[in-house]
């Protein structure tokens, strides 16, 4: 009997060892990340207010996972998440074929190599300042993870069912939705001060709507001084936004 306790206590300690440095892995890969040439002194700078090895630590990120980037924007995260994922999992971004040159130098960067682009078919409506999309297709299934960073303001109240429906399918079960955008006040309506800002309860109501369970939240970006008075680009309040994280999970 001893000696099945024995065994069974190494065994259980040899698991608990190769999952700590599966998790040191990952940890390490990020850190490196951070430290790549390709990252600008702006963007590096950037890294005090947006906290991203503590971020995506929370979100719960793996190097063999597979991830969906909606809306890289200037590829802040993508260089991150880029050489995390490169040899073990999979990187997809997906935005208009011509909006992704945004990304500039970055696509031809090593650390891009085995990224996947999704040219999405949409657009941008000037006067109601949201995305236009002839379809919503992600070009993925069995995702482990989507992330929405910043872009679910960008999202119209017609569109916002059929966004989430379409990230629920395009990931795997048990596979996370994270979003992170800028706080707007409860039920405030639109107006040009808040239009890159976003109710955290509508977030919730919509999220869940779509099928998804509500796994979790983070603080990390709350910010007192943030008023949620003004145009989250004016000089008084950017990079200092108070922003909700939330992380669903697919049942």
């Amino acid at each position: 009997m001893k000696k099945i306790v024995s065994v069974f206590g190494v065994a259980l300690c040899l698991c608990q060892m190769a999952m700590a440095q599966a998790q040191d892995s990952t940890e390490q890969k990020i850190e490196a990340a951070l430290q790549l040439d390709y990252r600008t002194e702006a963007e590096r700078a950037r890294d005090r207010n947006r906290r991203p090895a503590r971020a995506l630590a929370f979100m719960g990120l793996e190097d063999d996972m597979k991830v969906f980037e909606f809306g890289p924007g200037g590829g802040w995260y993508t260089r991150i998440l880029a050489p995390v994922l490169k040899d073990k999992g999979e990187l997809i971004v997906g935005y208009p074929e011509e909006w992704l040159t945004d990304l500039g130098e970055l696509r031809t960067a090593p650390q891009y190599e085995n990224v996947r682009e999704v040219d999405m078919a949409m657009g941008w409506d000037e006067d109601e300042l949201v995305y236009t999309f002839e379809e919503i297709d992600f070009e993925s299934s069995k995702l482990d993870m989507f992330l929405n960073i910043r872009n679910y303001h960008n999202l119209s109240e017609d569109d916002r069912a059929a966004f989430n429906k379409a990230v629920f399918k395009a990931l795997k079960r048990g596979g996370t939705f994270v979003v992170i955008d800028h706080t707007r006040r409860h039920m405030q309506p639109d107006d040009y001060e808040n239009w890159r800002r976003e109710d955290p309860v509508k977030v919730l109501a919509e999220i869940q709507a779509a099928g998804f369970e509500f796994e979790k939240f983070s603080d990390m970006f709350y910010r007192p001084d943030d008023t949620l008075e003004y145009e989250v680009g004016r000089k008084t309040v950017t990079g200092n936004t108070d922003r909700f994280f939330f992380v669903f999970k697919k049942p």
